[in-house]
């Protein structure tokens, strides 16, 4: 089967993770795949490192600062030269089934219905506002998909609601966690970092609804009691938000923390950055549907302490192999982490936890073989 593969991001991140680890699957079972992203990036890189072809096409990809009347009309226009790139592609790679990665990317279930290909939606979004985007997406959804691929039963649960229930298929995210190996990290060193200092990290995009100004006022917190702590953000923004590193800066100022917090921005040696950091931190202001970072960094054996929503209570257990805190509390948040904060011991069962329920529940063979047997005719 020839599969066309249309995703909203050039970046290495959680869904683009997803695409490199399904992508894979589609061809040790002898599937042919070709991926469209917008814009170069390390996600092509790494695709074309695997032998995989990557096509660059604008896709109109959907954001929200394309909320206008201007926004519109100009996604209408990029829209409408994609289908023509497309559906050119298509006829020349003997395209079978379109397969498009998150919901920012519409033209792949409009280009396949023109074109009478399958399609398929791997959801990962849990889209609460605007709510007209979320009725419009769940009718583009219903009407344009053969199947819609839920990444948790958090997102299941949000969809039902204006899917039908026979259209959508949960399939939990898997990755190869022996690449998260226990090699010293040389961040420390890196950054000048006292050995002894406990480093709490969040990784993930820079976004509102991501949470890293909550992270910081979470930081400023136990700073104010614990004085040999670093605290590490990893990631960058979507272009026209990088607005949101001064304003991260400026809080770090505010909050006299400055000293103490190191914005790393994109960083591709991630296993490293992993095996420096003793707590994660998942500090989402919205539901994350099923955050691959938490994968990673449970694989990585680190404890994790996480918004009590999305995706995140199905993958911890709380108390157990981390745990789950209040939404925009940071002095509640900042208690329930001191136990963490004070005991090397606890620390380390909580990751052992972490890391034995990872590989039990949500392994890559796993996920291989559901993501395969989905697009078997």
């Amino acid at each position: 089967m020839n599969i066309l593969v249309l995703h909203s991001s050039s970046g290495l991140y959680g869904s683009s993770k997803v695409l490199v680890c399904f992508s894979a699957a589609f061809i040790k079972k002898g599937h042919s795949v070709t991926v469209v992203v917008s814009e170069e990036g390390s996600l092509p890189n790494e695709l074309r490192s695997m032998g995989i072809p990557v096509k660059i096409v604008r896709l109109g990809i959907l954001r929200k600062k394309y909320y206008s009347l201007p926004g519109l009309l100009n996604r209408s226009y990029i829209l409408s030269k994609a289908f023509f790139q497309l559906r050119k592609i298509i006829r020349e790679e003997k395209t079978d089934l379109v397969y498009s990665n998150t919901t920012a990317v519409l033209i792949g279930a409009v280009t396949a219905r023109l074109t009478g290909k399958k399609h398929i939606w791997h959801i990962h979004e849990i889209i609460e506002r605007p709510a007209f985007l979320f009725s419009f997406l769940g009718w583009m959804i219903s009407r344009f998909s053969d199947k819609a691929v839920v990444v948790s039963k958090s997102v299941y649960d949000h969809w039902k609601k204006i899917v039908p229930a026979e259209k959508l298929v949960t399939i939990y995210n898997g990755f190869d966690y022996s690449v998260f190996d226990a090699k010293p990290s040389t961040l420390k060193t890196e950054l000048n970092i006292n050995s002894g200092s406990i480093i709490i990290g969040t990784i993930g995009r820079i976004h509102y609804w991501k949470g890293q100004d909550y992270f910081l006022r979470i930081a400023g917190a136990l700073h104010a009691k614990y004085s040999d702590l670093s605290f590490l953000i990893v990631g960058d923004a979507f272009d026209g938000y990088e607005y949101l590193y001064d304003n991260l800066n400026t809080l770090s100022k505010q909050l006299h923390i400055e000293n103490s917090v190191y914005n790393l921005g994109f960083r591709s040696d991630i296993t490293n950055i992993y095996n420096a950091i003793d707590i994660f931190i998942l500090p989402s202001l919205l539901p994350d549907p099923f955050p691959t970072v938490v994968l990673e960094a449970m694989a990585a054996g680190i404890p994790i302490v996480a918004t009590k929503q999305g995706g995140a209570v199905e993958m911890i257990e709380d108390g157990k192999s981390g745990i789950l805190i209040p939404i925009n509390e940071p002095e509640k948040a900042a208690s329930m982490l001191e136990a963490l904060v004070k005991s090397k011991e606890l620390r380390t069962q909580m990751g052992k936890e972490a890391q034995l329920r990872v590989i039990k529940e949500f392994s890559l063979e796993a996920f291989d073989k559901s993501i395969t047997d989905l697009i078997t005719p």
